[in-house]
């Protein structure tokens, strides 16, 4: 603020002048009172950030204004991702150059998102398509009914979801084959699954350390010690 001093020209007669108008307003001031400081103004935010009652389902996560990439939906929640680790990015190219060496028909796509129900929506590391399965260049998600195998590389933020939650929802989908990759002394470890169609629940079939060999759904076979080598 700055404040005026008695011109040295003023008379007795003169009434004095308290403040003067400010030489310079700050983009702060308004117009009304150009001495009150107003509220700065509040930002824009997307639509996501207030979800509905009932929370979101799958159909409109591409509508989603702004939506961060990779984002999950699970039990009608969104999911943000962390960055990942070089951990977690070597392995996806360890167990996608494999599989596409052998898939046959088979289709691998990584970081897609699958649709599981109306509210179910998570983006597996990896999966295998069927054959058969529909595709095209603007497909942003995959029908659960389409998956052969779903792969998950465990992340520190989301142990849980990794191990508990996404197992119970891939196999309560019908997926057949699930893999979930460890990282057990900065190397990786894929644990394999079979679906238990009664209960749609998974069984473990192997646990693989040195080299991933396999029949089902086709013949596999991935030396996991590469992974030194990425």
């Amino acid at each position: 603020m700055t404040v005026a001093v008695r011109s040295e020209q003023m008379t007795e007669q003169s009434e004095p002048t308290e403040q003067s108008e400010p030489t310079e307003q700050s983009e702060w001031y308004t117009p009304s009172d150009p001495f009150e400081l107003s509220e700065p103004p509040e930002p824009d935010l997307p639509d996501w950030v207030f979800p509905p009652p009932e929370g979101f389902t799958a159909e409109i996560l591409d509508n989603l204004p702004h939506l961060p990439a990779h984002t999950e939906l699970i039990d009608g929640s969104l999911v943000f991702v962390s960055p990942q680790a070089s951990f977690h990015t070597r392995v996806m190219f360890l167990l996608e150059a494999g599989l596409r060496r052998s898939r046959g028909e088979y289709g691998v796509r990584r970081e897609m998102s699958v649709i599981l129900g109306p509210r179910q929506r998570p983006e597996p590391d990896l999966i295998l398509l069927r054959p058969g399965f529909h595709d095209a260049n603007e497909v942003t998600a995959y029908q659960a009914a389409d998956v052969e195998l779903a792969v998950e590389v465990v992340s520190p933020d989301s142990e849980d979801r990794d191990r508990k939650r996404k197992p119970q929802l891939y196999a309560k989908a019908g997926i057949p084959h699930f893999w979930l990759v460890e990282n057990v002394n900065g190397k990786p470890v894929v644990i394999t699954h079979m679906l238990e169609r009664v209960n749609d629940t998974y069984i473990c079939t192997g646990v693989h350390h040195d080299r991933l060999t396999l029949t089902i759904p086709f013949d596999i076979d991935i030396d996991l010690t590469e992974f030194a080598r990425l």
